[in-house]
């Protein structure tokens, strides 16, 4: 019994090991919304934070046989902002912060990347509230599996940090004069993106 046991766990670290390292195929993917999150957390009082996620969202990861010339590109819904608080959702979308109806969309477009596929630093434009500033994603590959419909999906987890004041994301002389909220903004992205499929010709 011990001795199958033993055996069994060392098959399931072998599997482990096996997904963690498998290969990133070139082509492209498809970010699934179902399957990923596009979170966000601020400072809150100085002893806590906010955190948040954007509800809606799309975007495609071009990944190219030279893994250097990879891209993304990614948009998300800045009305699909959701922190658990509805009242405060709602005020967040107003022109105090994000001014939703003359801003609706956060922008990432993807410059440049180094690095291997399992951890890479990806540098891009990102664009909120109508001003674009240089960020860098660091990230880690995550693996790839097929599913049990045929999809291949590739996983990552990649973060930032920005400086809310450099999107104009500020209110009142009140909150900015004290230590209410914090200036730097942790943006973590957890993305499964399925490969797309070649046409049948």
């Amino acid at each position: 019994m011990r001795s199958f046991i033993t055996t069994t766990l060392i098959t399931l670290a072998l599997t482990g090991s096996a997904f963690a390292a498998s290969k990133l195929e070139a082509g492209k993917y498809n970010i699934d919304p179902m399957h990923s999150k596009v979170g966000f957390e601020i400072p809150h009082l100085v002893i806590s934070s906010v955190e948040g996620t954007f509800k809606t969202f799309s975007g495609v990861i071009t990944v190219d046989e030279k893994f250097d010339k990879t891209k993304l590109e990614a948009e998300a819904d800045i009305a699909s902002i959701d922190t658990g608080v509805a009242d405060r959702d709602q005020h967040l979308k107003s022109p105090d912060f994000f001014d939703v109806a003359k801003f609706p969309k956060m922008t990432f477009k993807s410059t440049s990347i180094s690095g291997k596929a399992e951890s890479f630093k990806l540098t891009g434009d990102l664009t909120l509230k109508g001003k674009t500033k240089k960020v860098t994603f660091v990230t880690v590959y995550k693996g790839t599996v097929t599913d049990g419909y045929g999809n291949q999906k590739a996983a990552f987890v990649g973060t930032t940090k920005i400086n809310r004041k450099d999107f104009d994301l500020t209110w009142g002389k009140m909150v900015e004069a004290g230590p209410v909220v914090g200036d730097e903004v942790t943006i973590e992205l957890k993305i499964q993106a399925a490969k797309e499929v070649a046409a049948k010709k």
